[in-house]
Parts: C-alpha cells; structure tokens; sequence
C-alpha cells in the first residue's frame, strides 16, 4: 500500500469541510444526532483514531444517506484501514449522488488498485496523475499507477509515469524507492528482449558480460568479452573491459599472471585508442606499483593528455614525479587534484611543496 499520511489528513479535511458546507447551505438539516456525530468524527479523523471516526461516519450514513461527502469520508476511513473492500460500495455511493465531488473518483480509482483490480483502477489513475492540481494526491495517484502499469504489462508507460515522478518529487524517498524499481525492471526486460531477439548477437555478448563482471563473476565476464572481440576485434573499450575484470581476479593475491595479462590488454587497447585515459591510468598504476616509474609517467602523462580533468591520473602523475624527488614538477598536478576536488584527502602534501 502507497504511504500518504499527510494527504489523507488533506483528503479528510476536505470531506469534512465539505459536509459541513451542505449542512450550513441546506442539503442537509441537521439535528442534534448528526451535529454530535458529525463533531466525533471530524475531531477523531483529525486525531487519527480511525475506529472511533468509523463508528461516527457509519452514524451518520444512517441519519444522511443522502449526503455523499459522509459516504466519501467512510470510504476514506476505510481506505486508511486497509478494508478497501468495504471503502468502494461507500465511494460508489458518494459518486452517484455527486459525481464531481473533490478527489473521490481518484481515492475509488487508488483503491481498486490495492484491490489488484488494475483494469477498473487504470482510467481514474491516469486521470488523478495527468490533471490533479493537488501535489500529494497527484503522488499518491502516481505511485500507484507505476505499479498498476507494471502488472498490466505495459512497462514503458509505467518508465514514463516514473519519469514524470522524479522530475515532480525529485527528493521524495519513497518516490525515488518505487521508480527506481520500476527502471530495474524495465531493464531487465530490455535485456530478456535483447537475448530473444538477437541472441547471437555483439550485444548479447557485451550485455552478458557486464552482467557477470557487474556479480563479480570475473571468468565468465571474461569470455563473453572475448566473444565480442571474435565478432569485433576493434571495438572499443572492450580490452579495457578485459583488463579491469583481469586486475579485479588478481586482487587479494600475492602474484599474479592476472596483472600482467591485464597490462598486455590496456596496451592493446591503446593502440587501438591512443586517447583511452582510462586504460592509460590503469597501466600506469601497473607500472607505478611495479616501481617502473619512468614507464608510469609516461602513461599517467598520457592519460592527463587525453582528460584533463582526470583527478587521480593527477594524483598518480604527482606521486610518481615526487618518488623521482621532482617535486616541482609535481606541484601542479596537485594543485589541479585539489581545484577538481577540494575535498579528497588524497593529495595531502600540497602545502609542504611550495
């Protein structure tokens, strides 16, 4: 069930307002009996004791069962304690006598939602989320027609409502929790789609691997990457890819061929890309780790070269060049380190070289 404490509160007082609007107008003439009840309920809806605003409403449903914001207000009562079973036949009721009563069509249509019954639900859902000018029942409205969309199978509906969400509740928890589901699933299945309609495919393959690499499952990744260089020898990034799944089975290890065939993959991958940084770094680190300091130089220059914006290419460049004791030249990839993140501890010294 969607939480929406706040706008129910909203919701009640609306309903309530509105009774009392028929009483004073008229509509209704009320006696003692439903100017008692009509009192309990409104101050224990207000205090969220939701029984003792039932028993009143239900009092009062006896007494005005002509009044249709009595018989919206049971069914918000309902709605709130879960008993949606019961809370649809009283907002039927309070539509028939007044079809265009505030909100009552959107709480029916959330309500079967919870229901499960989304074909019914669908219409007044879609109407509540497109149109409502009241920001938490168009929330409300909007989780659950993501939801309904998604057991409806119509999925990409569902990714365009969630889209809509987090452009209107851009800090919403509850919001971001259920459309980030929502783009899970899409996702996966794009994916399933992906493996039924071109299963042999590039991109079956690089789908698969990133998965794998993705679950920590370095040697399958591993394969379906070189099964995308059998279709594609050139295709970039992929021996990038095979170098950084490479450098992640070799780490906890003491010595590892993983390390040197990683490093063989990065350079493959520059002489297909001279300008890939992030291969060039990588080999870097290699060779810095290595104590070959003049060949992690070479590639941390590279890779500056390529992004100058790249922080840890910066941060590398400068421990490199401050081990060969060139702390000027140095100086400035630190400095640039710290413009592009003033907050990483990870260039410390900067001060102690000027």
């Amino acid at each position: 069930m969607v939480h929406f404490k706040s706008a129910f509160a909203r919701l009640a007082l609306v309903l309530t307002l509105a009774f009392a609007a028929a009483a004073a107008s008229g509509q209704s003439a009320p006696g003692p009996d439903v100017s008692r009840y009509a009192d309990e309920g409104s101050r224990a809806l207000a205090a969220g004791r939701y029984s003792e605003a039932e028993q009143a409403y239900q009092k009062l449903s006896s007494l005005e069962p002509g009044v249709a914001e009595v018989h919206a207000t049971l069914g918000l009562i309902y709605f709130q304690e879960g008993r949606f079973d019961r809370s649809v036949p009283e907002l039927q009721k309070a539509l028939k006598l007044k079809p265009g009563l505030p909100r009552a069509d959107s709480l029916l249509a959330m309500c079967r939602a919870e229901m499960g019954q989304f074909d019914e639900a669908l219409p007044g859902l879609e109407k509540c989320f497109h149109q409502s000018t009241d920001s938490m029942v168009r929330r409300m409205c909007g989780l659950q027609l993501t939801r309904t969309d998604t057991d409806l199978n119509r999925d990409s509906d569902a990714v365009e409502t969630a889209l809509e969400l987090n452009r209107l509740y851009p800090d919403d928890p509850e919001v971001l929790y259920n459309t980030g589901k929502i783009y899970g699933n899409y996702a996966f299945l794009t994916m399933q789609k992906l493996g039924q309609v071109a299963p042999d495919s590039l991109w079956k393959h690089l789908a698969a691997a990133e998965a794998n690499e993705s679950q920590g499952a370095t040697d399958a990744a591993i394969g379906e990457y070189r099964e995308v260089l059998k279709i594609d020898p050139g295709h970039p990034n992929i021996h990038y890819r095979i170098g950084r799944t490479l450098l992640a089975r070799a780490e906890g290890k003491a010595a590892s061929t993983d390390i040197e065939a990683a490093a063989s993959e990065f350079e493959q991958e520059l002489q297909l890309n001279p300008g890939n940084a992030n291969a060039a770094y990588e080999l870097a680190e290699i060779h810095r780790k290595a104590g070959q300091l003049d060949e992690a130089q070479r590639y941390f220059e590279v890779a500056v070269a390529s992004y100058q914006n790249f922080e840890e290419a910066h941060v590398g460049l400068a421990a490199t060049l401050m081990a060969q004791q060139k702390p000027d030249l140095a100086l400035p990839h630190l400095e640039k380190a710290v413009e592009l993140n003033p907050d990483d501890s990870v260039a410390p010294g900067t001060g102690s070289l000027r």
